[in-house]
């Protein structure tokens, strides 16, 4: 753990220092979400709150480099499933976590997607399920920017609001938030399903 602090804080002061912080940024975002197994939001609250005056673009660039990522996991889950996917998911230990999500993912589609980029589950589970189920890659994108929208940008209104004190509470917290938040927006995803059942 104290390893793990240590090499943060040295990626921040790195990141934080250099004049090509915000393709770093997106760098690190794009390799969280396809294997890089430290949160993201070790290094991005607090260059967030150091860099307040930039702060909505560190979310977007954030929510950027995660969106270009579930693409090629997508792209992995349509057209490399066989090789490079099954590999992956082994190779992760994501197993048992695919087989559960391939069934959620069956019944809800969208909502699972959307669901599954706030819960503290892996989130390539996801990209690759709806490229192998030949999933609308346009509607994936929606549900991948949505669901990692409000994780950032919900994460920069937390940090423009409260500042790095944030840090400690998302420590804390993070697992909690997630799983309300998750909840509240599969809820909601499914109330709109549902509704548009009716209407249809």
């Amino acid at each position: 753990m104290a390893n793990t602090t240590k090499r943060t804080k040295q990626w921040f002061e790195r990141i934080n220092g250099s004049k090509n912080m915000l393709w770093l940024l997106g760098t690190l975002s794009f390799l969280e979400t396809i294997i890089l197994p430290i949160p993201l939001e070790l290094v991005l609250i607090p260059l967030m709150a150091a860099n307040k005056h930039r702060i909505w673009l560190l979310a977007t660039v954030t929510t950027a480099g995660c969106l270009i990522a579930s693409l090629v996991g997508y792209g992995v889950g349509m057209l490399l499933f066989q090789s490079i996917g099954t590999w992956f998911i082994e190779f992760m230990g994501m197993e048992q976590s695919y087989q559960s999500f391939q069934t959620f993912f069956d019944q809800y589609g969208f909502a699972a997607i959307l669901a599954i980029g706030i819960l503290p589950i892996p989130f390539q589970v996801a990209m690759i399920t709806a490229g192998l189920s030949g999933y609308p890659v346009l509607l994936f994108a929606l549900a991948a920017l949505i669901a990692r929208g409000l994780r950032y940008f919900g994460l920069a209104w937390l940090v423009h609001r409260f500042g790095s004190r944030v840090l400690m509470l998302w420590k804390q917290q993070a697992l909690a938030t997630s799983l309300v938040a998750g909840v509240v927006v599969l809820v909601v995803a499914l109330g709109m399903q549902a509704l548009a059942g009716l209407i249809a």
